[in-house]
């Protein structure tokens, strides 16, 4: 008779664990990042069909990446909770941090499972407030921990590159084309350091905009205003960069007296 295949806890845990990790690095990034105006998310994402960044409720949004149909899944379950409580109590009581929760739980119990594999996801839950103080962005691994972030954050591909680029360049009080700008530029550096193009067409882009008169401020923005985001944020830097040029010029030295003389 043989012997049973022992494996320990910690040893089954640290395997499943490993197993997500590869499924969500095998994604394609999403970043989101804060700008004066609320929340925007940049995934990169070529497909017209498959949304990588959803609404889940008036000021809530979700963004996922890893495999599909679990992200997906993880999806309508939010929207299910946001609606039955939002109908049931009030639609202020309807949270980033509540909904984090539930998916924490979910994702937990999902890791732990010895009869199931775990979830090849990473998630990020975020609302817009009133203020940029008052914005929240929750980060939740496979394992169903959550992260409490500010500022930016990456997840799926070559997720710590990308986070590190931003945190040393993101900034309070950016607008629109500069956050957007920030985070394509993140996206095209590839895990070896180098860059890569990409368009418009290759984006997925939408925002929480705390501005909106209405209750829903989630919005996606379309490839051609994603375009003339970027257009605009590239014509602005060039600009600062020349009256950077003009200024430098501007002093006795570079007045033209001496070669005058």
């Amino acid at each position: 008779m043989s012997t049973p295949f022992y494996v320990s806890p910690q040893q089954a845990m640290a395997d499943r664990a490993e197993y997500a990790r590869k499924g969500i690095a095998r994604g394609r990034s999403v970043v989101v990042l804060q700008y004066v105006d609320g929340i925007v998310f940049v995934a990169e994402n070529p497909s017209r069909a498959l949304h990588k960044v959803s609404e889940i409720y008036d000021r809530i949004a979700f963004a996922a990446v890893g495999k599909y149909n679990e992200f997906e899944n993880l999806r309508i379950g939010g929207v299910r909770y946001a609606d039955l409580r939002g109908y049931t109590y009030d639609r202020e009581d309807v949270t980033a941090r509540g909904l984090a929760n539930v998916y924490a739980q979910t994702l937990g119990t999902i890791f732990s499972a010895n009869a199931e594999k775990p979830y090849e996801v990473e998630l990020i839950v975020a609302e817009v407030g009133p203020a940029p103080e008052d914005d929240q962005i929750y980060r939740l691994p496979h394992d169903g921990s959550i992260v409490d972030e500010h500022g930016s954050v990456a997840v799926g591909g070559n997720s710590d590159q990308i986070g590190t680029y931003m945190d040393q360049r993101h900034r309070e009080g950016m607008s629109l084309a500069e956050a957007l700008k920030l985070a394509v530029e993140a996206l095209s550096r590839d895990s070896n350091g180098s860059e890569r193009t990409l368009t418009a067409e290759q984006l997925e882009v939408a925002v929480l905009d705390r501005g909106r008169p209405q209750k829903r401020k989630f919005k996606r923005v379309p490839g051609s205003q994603v375009a003339e985001l970027l257009g605009e944020a590239a014509g602005s830097e060039a600009s600062s960069e020349g009256e950077a040029g003009d200024s430098e010029g501007s002093g006795p030295e570079g007045s033209g007296s001496e070669s005058e003389s």
